[in-house]
């Protein structure tokens, strides 16, 4: 059986710490107060030194933790291949990138990394003796539109096959699971005017008709940039599927290091309202993963997010039946 723990990534807070209204120390402090020990830190949004700790920063980092009661289980990393004016970087350049990413987790306390598919199959299978050197698991995060059985996912899992390290990986995105349209969606419906055209907009996602000719269609009904906007989102990063993805993600869970619990909005009777996190966690709840999911709020709306959080929590608690810890 698993052995799930649960926590927070820092980019919840993305909106207080951009306007100010919370710093470093106030994002860990929120962290102890929600009721969890564990958190991820995106390197490139809170490190000063971004991407490397100074003595400085990484002896009050742990002054804070230890005074919350927290502690850096997973960093998120970041691999800017067009970095250069010129050109994108070599694989060699970006290996030699992630592995200045693996010191500065390890220097953080983290066990786990999150990076991204600009680094290829062939690239993770180098990074393989790295992350075993300094104990930190490499996972690749599953986004949507990716999911567990799109081709480049696969491409992954076999090379982790073929390899046998256990320190590569995924993290998968609870946002690949999606089955419905996003808190926007329901939004944009408020307006009746926009009915028609949502309604075509999600019958389109779900019947998979070709984007350009759906857009086509909807610039014909004269939609309003609100309804566009819906419908481009809704075909990119926060598209969703008719069925969750589940079958394939058991067939990855041996690799699975970590867990982005990913959310737009959750309301006060505890339902998210694009992701199936009743089917989600029962299943990673059945399999043999021990990590910690991090609860991930995308709203990015200031003043909210404390709350959404706390409700987010409590909803991954009811599901799997576990208390405080």
């Amino acid at each position: 059986m698993s052995k799930i723990d649960l926590g927070i990534t820092l980019y919840c807070f993305t909106a207080e710490y951009y306007r100010g209204e919370y710093s470093l120390e106030d994002c860990l402090r929120a962290t102890g107060e929600l009721g969890v020990k564990q958190f991820e830190i995106v390197g490139s949004q809170m490190l000063p030194a971004y991407p490397f700790v100074t003595d400085k920063f990484r002896s009050e980092f742990n002054e804070m933790c230890e005074k919350y009661g927290v502690t850096c289980v997973s960093y998120g990393a970041n691999m800017d291949r067009g970095m250069r004016a010129d050109r994108n970087l070599t694989e060699d350049e970006m290996l030699k990138s992630t592995i200045n990413d693996i010191k500065t987790a390890n220097r953080l306390g983290a066990k786990v990394m999150r990076a991204q598919y600009l680094l290829s199959p062939k690239v993770m299978a180098r990074v393989a003796p790295y992350a075993e050197e300094f104990g930190v698991k490499v996972g690749i995060e599953i986004h949507n539109p990716e999911t567990p059985s799109s081709p480049v996912m696969q491409e992954y899992f076999e090379t982790y096959e073929r390899g046998g390290s256990k320190y590569i990986g995924f993290v998968p995105d609870f946002g690949a699971f999606a089955t419905r349209p996003n808190i926007k969606v329901a939004r944009a419906l408020e307006n009746e005017e926009n009915k028609e055209a949502i309604e075509y907009a999600v019958h389109a996602r779900r019947n998979n008709i070709p984007r350009n000719k759906a857009r086509e269609t909807l610039i014909q009904m004269g939609v309003n940039q609100e309804v566009m906007q819906c419908f481009e989102e809704m075909n990119g990063f926060l598209t969703f599927y008719n069925e969750p993805d589940l079958e394939s993600l058991k067939r990855i869970m041996p690799y699975v290091v970590h867990f982005h619990g990913k959310f737009h909005y959750m309301h006060e009777d505890l339902y998210e309202e694009s992701i199936p996190y009743e089917e989600i966690l029962p299943a990673i709840q059945k399999s043999d993963f021990e990590g910690c999911i991090v609860s991930e709020f995308e709203g990015n709306e200031p003043g909210k997010t404390y709350e959404m959080v706390r409700r987010h929590l409590a909803m991954e608690r009811k599901i799997l039946g576990i208390g405080i810890k």
